[in-house]
């Protein structure tokens, strides 16, 4: 019988667990042609997530199983942490949550058992703000067209990965990471499959602005290197230009003269060239800050236990 990981990555989610168990014990009844383990990962929370999970380990050793981590490292670790200690054959991402509906499972199964490696979930339709919506179709769009690798618009890591994508990404161990990108980058079979997001019915979102502007800019930086480019041709492009002023200056001024009130040309000159500088130094900013990151070689993250036990933990670094 073929095992199926459903990984819960959550962070302050204490009032989902009932619904929680709920759509797994419902998972575990329709589909009873597989056995099922359900990965949660304790992402840092400050409320009782992680008395949530151990109670449901507790009740059910078999199929519920927990990784606490040390402290929040973000969604993007808390999968990571998942990919090393899940066990299954196929593994099905959910947000903690429960917006992604189960339903839609069984037919990530079906493709998965016709030779698709990657089942990945598409919106049919949105219930956020027009302006989320908009600035989300934007970024795929720029991000599309910024780099070669095909990226799949409308889409997030609610999805099934065959265990081989699930041992690629495992070898993937940079910190500064952005897995929406990195699904499109291992390749492999890809199928898609549209589902209906559902209402959130306990809690409340942990995206904030600036973290979806973070990882918008932390998905951009990590594919394509098409700023830096730009940064480049922002300075060709202003040489070119302050140069044929130049000469247009030494040329007005041997002709007809030149009086002394240049004062403003001179000012918004040195405030757009200063401009360009400042955005292009931002813009190496952003590549050094992730090298920076990279090259100090930590672990992506530390556990406080798997299961409860402490000692039983994973060596990553050689995955």
């Amino acid at each position: 019988m073929k095992k199926v990981t459903i990984l819960l990555p959550a962070y302050n989610e204490e009032a989902s667990f009932d619904l929680i168990r709920e759509n797994m014990e419902r998972v575990k009844a329709e589909n009873a042609n597989y056995a099922w383990e359900f990965l949660l990962v304790n992402d840092g929370s400050t409320d009782r997530t992680l008395q949530q999970m151990i109670k449901l380990h507790r009740s059910d050793p078999e199929h519920y199983s927990y990784v606490d981590l040390s402290r929040n490292y973000g969604k993007e670790i808390a999968m990571m942490a998942g990919f090393d200690y899940a066990t299954g054959d196929a593994l099905i991402i959910m947000d903690a949550d429960m917006q992604h509906p189960i339903s839609a499972i069984p037919e990530m199964l079906r493709y998965w058992e016709e030779g698709y490696d990657d089942v990945y979930a598409q919106r049919r339709s949105s219930k956020e703000t027009w302006l989320k919506r908009k600035t989300s179709q934007w970024y795929y769009r720029l991000l599309q067209s910024l780099t070669n690798i095909p990226i799949q618009k409308n889409t997030g890591d609610f999805r099934l990965l065959d265990r081989s994508c699930v041992e690629a990404l495992r070898r993937m161990r940079e910190v500064e990471r952005n897995t929406k990108g990195m699904y499109s980058w291992i390749g492999f079979h890809k199928k898609g499959i549209y589902y209906e997001q559902q209402e959130r019915r306990s809690g409340s979102s942990k995206w904030s602005f600036f973290s979806l502007v973070n990882l918008a800019i932390n998905g951009i930086t990590s594919y394509t290197t098409a700023p830096l480019r730009l940064a480049s041709f922002l300075g060709v492009l202003v040489s070119v230009v302050a140069f044929i002023y130049l000469v247009y200056i030494i040329l007005v001024t041997n002709i007809w003269g030149e009086p002394v009130q240049g004062y403003p040309t001179i000012m918004v000159t040195i405030l757009f060239l200063g401009g360009v500088q400042l955005l292009s130094l931002g813009i190496l900013g952003e590549y050094l800050g992730k090298v920076f990151n990279e090259v100090k070689g930590r672990p992506g993250y530390f556990i406080n236990s798997y299961n409860g036990m402490r000692n039983d933990t994973k060596d990553t670094t050689k995955s």
